[in-house]
């Protein structure tokens, strides 16, 4: 029996919420290093378990009005950001690609780019176990993606890591510091393993595009002779997510154009 569209649309993203929830463990315990399965989700303030009435995606961050139901402290608006982004991510992927094996594959890209980006902003590192693991495991998914071919893949994953490390390498040999961590290079790396050496120079585009004008803004808002140290990480999820939903569409009528 088929689910009708208008109660298919909901259940896809209560199911994203509930996924988010699961990556709000992640983004916090990966970097400790912890394990993502045991013991359940805590309070990471007083440490006391948290009932499953407590631990609903969203309904318990406003029913608790962003409180412990323990100790009282703050629940940070960073999970139910994560939850809310990860449904209408489920949701926009859905749409995109309906029921096709592409949409499954393109979903669990995203959750993997929402968790990287959210380590990256918070210690900046981007985990190896999830890079490289990351990189066999798209390449592979890649054979199911009808936009490119098992060349374009291994080209992007050379082209992904190869180009920011020649930048790294450059910027160091000039400067003598670095300019970009070996994280960025894997990250990239296994971006291009799903989404081709086209998805590669896209993504550097839209990342560097993204990133200056943000560099910018926070500049003049905290002062131009402030040195930062803005994490790269984030953007390139930026333009790997842009490339997912539009890429295609962009390269068309650029060359169109």
């Amino acid at each position: 029996m088929l689910i009708p569209y208008w109660l298919l649309v909901p259940l896809i993203f209560i199911f994203g919420l509930c996924i988010g929830s699961f990556l709000n463990v992640c983004i916090y315990r990966i970097p400790e290093p912890k394990s993502i399965i045991s013991p359940g989700s805590m309070c990471p303030s007083c440490g006391n378990p948290i009932k499953f009435y407590d631990n609903i995606p969203v309904l318990s961050f406003i029913i608790l009005r962003a409180k412990c139901r323990n100790c009282n402290v703050y629940i940070s608006l960073r999970y139910p950001l994560v939850e809310i982004l990860t449904g209408f991510f489920a949701l926009s992927v859905f749409i995109k690609f309906g029921s096709s094996i592409e949409a499954p594959i393109y979903f669990i890209f995203i959750a993997t780019l929402l968790v990287i980006t959210f380590i990256d902003i918070d210690h900046r590192i981007i985990p190896d176990l999830i890079s490289l693991p990351g990189i066999v495991f798209f390449f592979i998914a890649s054979l199911t993606i009808s936009t490119i071919s098992i060349i374009d893949s291994f080209i992007g994953i050379l082209a992904g890591g190869g180009i920011l490390f020649a930048i790294a390498e450059i910027y160091w040999r000039i400067t003598g510091k670095e300019g970009m961590g070996g994280g960025d290079v894997k990250l990239l790396a296994m971006i291009g393993a799903l989404i081709g050496w086209k998805g590669v120079l896209f993504t550097i585009f839209v990342s560097s595009l993204v990133g200056t004008i943000i560099g910018i803004i926070v500049m003049l808002i905290q002062g131009k002779n402030l040195k930062l140290a803005i994490p790269f990480g984030p953007f390139l999820s930026i333009g790997a997510v842009v490339y997912v939903f539009f890429g295609n569409e962009f390269i068309n009528w650029y060359f169109a154009f």
